[in-house]
């Protein structure tokens, strides 16, 4: 893993768009062939890149689905339905991050992306609970097993929660902090989308570093710039929502507008999001572009 203090990351997904005939394939003849080589080109992209805290890709399911699906009391059709107690069933995610973990050079790390409790039940169609709070504690219960097999592999834990910033529950430090409680590696809570309302809220998570969309929303700047700020940062640098590929010259133009605002709290420089939805030419490019404006800025 890098020692650079300031890192270059992804958020979580990479578009890596399987071969449908390798996938059936592979389902009758119980392999996982044709899943892994998607892992190995999005994981391959984000090494040539340049990036230092790389993911899985998270290509083989959308990030709700692919969660749910292992999940006990869900069934997956065109949305995921709970239709009894929500528990943890089997690994999910972790036989991904092994056998990428096995890929990476020595400097490199590894991001374990979890899907958070709250976004899980926002996602879903209750047809058991009736009790949203507590839906989403019983994700939070389930999420926490997988992640205490993933802090034995990854050098990261990141859980994404979109949905904190369409609205925030009461009880969001505390469904978070019964996944990521005392873990043994870093943890980051990445929420997308507009989080100035909350800015007071997020600096209370109990989290190691919090991670947002700066580039789309150059306003959450100001927002942040009201408090004092305790924890450690991931400025959001590129857009993933737009296929514009944003210069070196732009985004280091940003990275040091950010540093204006949060000083060395900057430990990770990352896209806004997942850039499942980008071209994946343009997805490279744009990480690739990354990499090199950190380097202008803080060198090797």
């Amino acid at each position: 893993m890098s020692t650079a203090k300031v890192q270059t990351s992804v958020i979580g997904s990479y578009p890596i768009h399987p071969d449908t005939m390798e996938l059936m394939h592979g389902y009758f003849h119980q392999t996982e062939t044709s899943w892994n080589s998607c892992i190995d080109t999005a994981v391959q992209d984000m090494i040539a890149a340049g990036i230092d805290l790389v993911s899985d890709g998270q290509t083989k399911d959308p990030f709700v689905q692919l969660f749910t699906r292992k999940l006990k009391g869900c069934r997956v059709r065109d949305r995921t339905e709970i239709i009894d107690k929500v528990e943890y069933r089997e690994p999910i995610t972790l036989s991904d991050q092994q056998y990428v973990k096995q890929m990476l050079p020595k400097k490199k790390g590894l991001i374990g992306v979890i899907t958070g409790p709250y976004t899980l039940t926002k996602s879903c169609v209750d047809r058991f609970y009736h009790d949203e709070q507590q839906l989403a504690f019983d994700f939070a219960t389930a999420l926490r097993q997988e992640a205490e097999l993933l802090q034995q592999h990854v050098d990261l834990i990141s859980i994404d929660e979109p949905f904190f910033s369409r609205e925030l529950p009461p009880y969001a430090q505390e469904v978070t902090d019964r996944v990521v409680h005392d873990l043994s590696c870093p943890t980051r809570l990445h929420v997308c989308g507009d989080v100035s309302s909350i800015v007071p809220e997020l600096l209370e998570m109990p989290v190691d570093i919090l991670s947002h969309e700066f580039k789309a929303s150059p306003k959450l700047f100001d927002a942040f710039a009201q408090y004092d700020i305790s924890k450690k940062m991931c400025l959001g640098a590129v857009r993933s929502d737009n296929a514009r590929i944003e210069s070196v010259e732009e985004i280091v133009a940003h990275i040091l507008h950010g540093q204006k605002i949060f000083g060395d709290a900057i430990v990770q420089l990352a896209p806004d999001c997942g850039q499942r939805m980008l071209p994946r030419e343009v997805a490279f490019q744009k990480l690739h572009y990354l990499v090199k404006a950190g380097e202008k800025i803080y060198g090797r």
